[in-house]
């Protein structure tokens, strides 16, 4: 069969990233399902020859035109690590979305299908889940194929590692010999590749942000200038000057006598008349009752975060007081730059996350997170002068949409047209939630010459 003539099904569309992959290999996608309206609106507006249908579990599977490809980026948070992972047995259903991939499968026999998700898939469960849906793709007559890749593997300047899986109907040959793309060895990622620091649609950071990120770097400077390296671990702020018990019970099972007198967050005696009022005064990481006990990692980042405030109380004290009303997230900070970097925050990539500020190399570009609020910082990046008003920072921005759409390979996306645009905060929240156009790209090339 000529690749060209192929036809494709684009399932939990979102965005249209197989759509967008299949057709620049000459395929041609005669249906899509996108359970959320306003992107089945946009996907409307970017693919309008498409037929595009809401909630597949609603759809008769021979309701769907005949195809040869089916495509799918299948729900992951049932399998994510940032999720309950509870897989198949996900309260809300998600993770039985799968059964209606098979359902169709049954029904329309495609010769091909390419699946996607989170890395975590391969080993949840101890490996039932996989085990599960390999057993199933391979009694609806399917030879099955797996690899967990990235896009930084092939020099797109992204960390996202994610499960493809790839099947082909066994009367047309078996996949043993299939090989995924391999990784080159001479991939250079760098966030610069994306970024046009001409563009002016550009959200530069506020005056506050700018004033935080500098106590930070002044607390870097500080470590350095003590002889000491910055910890591989999170630093957490919270737990400088702190006494309290954590090893043995965590607080919230001690009793109010027990936490009264101590130290809590940054170091300020504990003092409450109920066990809340005398929890409210610890850092919000030790407040959990979840279980008696602490975690072991957890302890483990306690007690390395008192090491460290003891080896430098003598300056941490006085820095101290320009973070005590910080919010909670943004007394922690992850310095993933390894120790051989230059000890600075400027030419570094920023990104202020529940968990805490994370900073990471322009080489190592973040993956594309869900909440538009957690959008990467470019801090050495110059402010257009056309646009910057007097007085204002030079430098330090967000990353543009226009940005993250290429980290995906959807620089040509459309987010709206003159009777719809899709919120910005909805546009990072879907980019996120994406496949790689030019890794399915990839991985789907692999697979029609393999069947040829």
């Amino acid at each position: 069969m000529n690749k060209k003539a192929y036809r494709f099904i684009d399932l939990f569309a979102g965005l249209g990233g197989f759509h967008k992959a299949l057709e620049a290999l000459g395929c041609e996608c005669v249906f899509a399902s996108e359970l959320k309206e306003d992107l089945q609106k946009l996907y409307q507006i970017n693919y309008p020859n498409t037929r595009i249908e809401g909630d597949i579990t609603k759809i008769e599977p021979k309701d769907i035109p005949a195809h040869d490809i089916l495509c799918a980026g299948f729900p992951c948070q049932p399998f994510s690590q940032a999720g309950k992972r509870q897989g198949f047995n996900d309260e809300k259903e998600r993770g039985n979305l799968f059964n209606f991939i098979c359902a169709i499968l049954e029904e329309h026999k495609p010769r091909y299908v390419i699946l996607e998700n989170v890395a975590n898939l391969k080993g949840h469960d101890e490996g039932n889940t996989w085990k599960t849906i390999s057993s199933k793709l391979d009694a609806l007559g399917y030879s099955v194929k797996e690899d967990i890749i990235s896009p930084h593997q092939f020099g797109i300047p992204q960390h996202r590692k994610r499960i493809y899986i790839v099947c082909q109907r066994k009367e047309y040959g078996l996949l043993d010999a299939f090989e995924f793309p391999k990784a080159s060895k001479r991939a250079k990622c760098d966030i610069n590749s994306i970024i046009n620091e001409n563009d002016t649609n550009i959200t530069p950071l506020k005056l506050e942000t700018h004033k935080q990120l500098d106590v930070w770097q002044e607390f870097i400077d500080n470590v350095v200038a003590n002889g000491d390296t910055l910890p591989g671990f999170p630093i957490w702020a919270m737990e400088f000057g702190a006494s309290y018990d954590y090893e043995d019970r965590a607080p919230a099972y001690q009793t109010v006598s027990e936490l009264n007198g101590k130290r809590g967050k940054l170091g300020q005696v504990i003092c409450g008349k109920t066990l809340e009022e005398c929890l409210s005064q610890l850092p919000n990481y030790a407040q959990t009752k979840r279980s008696e006990k602490f975690p072991v990692w957890k302890i483990r980042y306690i007690e390395q975060n008192r090491a460290f405030y003891e080896r430098h109380k003598v300056w941490l004290d006085k820095w101290l007081v320009k973070v005590q009303n910080y919010e909670n997230s943004h007394l922690k900070i992850e310095w993933n730059c390894g120790q051989k970097e230059r000890p600075t925050i400027e030419d570094k990539i920023v990104q202020f996350r529940a968990s805490g500020i994370r900073i990471k190399l322009p080489t190592f570009s973040p993956a594309l997170n869900l909440v538009g609020t957690q959008i990467p910082i470019f801090p050495w990046i110059e402010i257009p002068e056309s646009i910057r008003k007097p007085g204002e920072p030079t430098k330090g921005r967000y990353m543009t949409l226009r940005e993250a759409a290429a980290i995906q390979g959807m620089q040509d996306i459309s987010f709206g047209n003159d009777e719809y645009q899709l919120p910005l905060s909805r546009c990072y929240e879907a980019l996120g939630n994406a496949v790689n156009v030019e890794l399915v790209k990839k991985v789907a090339k692999k697979l029609l010459e393999y069947g040829k």
